[in-house]
């Protein structure tokens, strides 16, 4: 499914999304589950997901999300600033007084209506605030669809990094409007095509073939299955940060260089995944022509590979050293003969030499 061509997103949603079907399905985690609805203009359904304990809802949002949202219950608009830089310890400290001025107890709901910056920060919120209160998930982008409103992972960022500063806390619900795909700007769907691609390498089914809207939920599935029974990712489910050791390398020099919003998540992830693939076949772990795949898989999506020319390889290696999955050294997902492996203590020298050697945009720096 090359996306590449398409004259808009919303031609590709009228040939592969059927308007009339809405998928309802429960989304089992092991120690807790919620309920998922997946369609285009499911919009309408969001009430059908609000608990009934919950005696008030305070919506949270950001300006630069396209869509006129209304709701036939009462419900408190919070917006956010816009970007990524609303993903910040300031921003979950403003957005905690405003409930406090607005009396929320701990019978009040959140709903996080936005892309991964919404989802990860009302969702933490949700777990401090009084020391955790319930929330719900809307995401507006086809990363949150897929990846970032999933799993229960929250979090902001630190000036040292990505998503340092978090917690582990459930939705009680998830709700895709498939609609919203329509307005979606180019850089917001390749971040989701990025993690799309991931999942083409979690599964041996021929998953970037499938139409969007199985695409969509298969990758629900598939975290799903990750999820389950390593909530705090402690064993399996650290195989869905494939591509995310150097994706978050780039995320983070960009972000310490104060250009946050240069490079979207999934574009970043869509690098690090060609990296993992070269350095697995450095350590012997793959053949090139598995490499070749890596490659076909990010074409398919129209997916760049290579590493941004302005990014020097030590301001992204001092990113990568501070990676979650790091211990005692550096740590990547990689590929081999029996699928993906977390591998522990990789020689920093090594990964030095391949990120010299690996293409740049712009011509800098190894083969373009």
């Amino acid at each position: 499914m090359n996306h590449s061509n398409r004259a808009s997103i919303a031609a590709l949603l009228a040939e592969e999304v059927d308007r009339r079907s809405v998928l309802r399905y429960e989304l089992d985690l092991g120690d807790t589950a919620f309920p998922v609805v997946v369609g285009a203009g499911v919009w309408d359904q969001l009430e059908t997901l609000i608990p009934s304990s919950w005696s008030r809802v305070v919506i949270v949002t950001q300006a630069a999300i396209p869509g006129s949202f209304e709701v036939p219950f009462d419900a408190c608009w919070v917006v956010l600033p816009s970007g990524e830089s609303a993903k910040r310890p300031r921003v979950a400290e403003g957005l905690a007084e405003r409930l406090v001025r607005l009396g929320a107890d701990r019978q009040t709901g959140l709903i996080a209506v936005g892309g991964g910056v919404v989802t990860d920060l009302v969702g933490f919120v949700a777990s401090t605030y009084m020391r955790g209160i319930e929330y719900l998930n809307v995401p507006t982008t086809l990363l949150g669809m897929v990846d970032a409103a999933i799993g229960g992972k929250t979090a902001v960022n630190l000036i040292g990094g990505k998503n340092l500063f978090g917690t582990f806390w459930q939705p009680k619900g998830l709700l895709c409007d498939l609609a919203l795909l329509e307005t979606l700007p180019k850089r917001e769907w390749l971040s989701g095509a990025g993690e799309l691609a991931k999942y083409s390498f979690l599964t041996s089914d021929p998953f970037a073939e499938l139409k969007l809207v199985d695409q969509i939920v298969k990758a629900q599935r598939l975290k799903e299955s990750y999820v389950a029974g390593d909530e705090r990712e402690a064993g399996r489910r650290s195989l869905l940060n494939y591509g995310h050791t150097l994706g978050h390398g780039i995320e983070g020099a960009y972000l310490g260089r104060g250009m946050e919003g240069s490079v979207s998540h999934g574009e970043a992830v869509a690098v690090g995944l060609v990296f993992a693939a070269r350095l697995a076949e450095r350590l012997g772990r793959i053949d090139q022509a598995r490499v070749d795949q890596h490659h076909r898989v990010l074409a398919s999506y129209g997916l760049d590979f290579r590493l941004p020319g302005e990014l020097t390889v030590d301001e992204v290696l001092g990113y990568m050293r501070a990676d979650k999955k790091n211990r005692g050294g550096m740590s990547f997902v990689l590929d081999g003969s029996n699928g993906l492996e977390l591998v522990h203590h990789i020689d920093e020298a090594l990964i030095r030499q391949v990120l010299d050697e690996y293409p740049r945009r712009g011509g800098v720096g190894g083969r373009a």
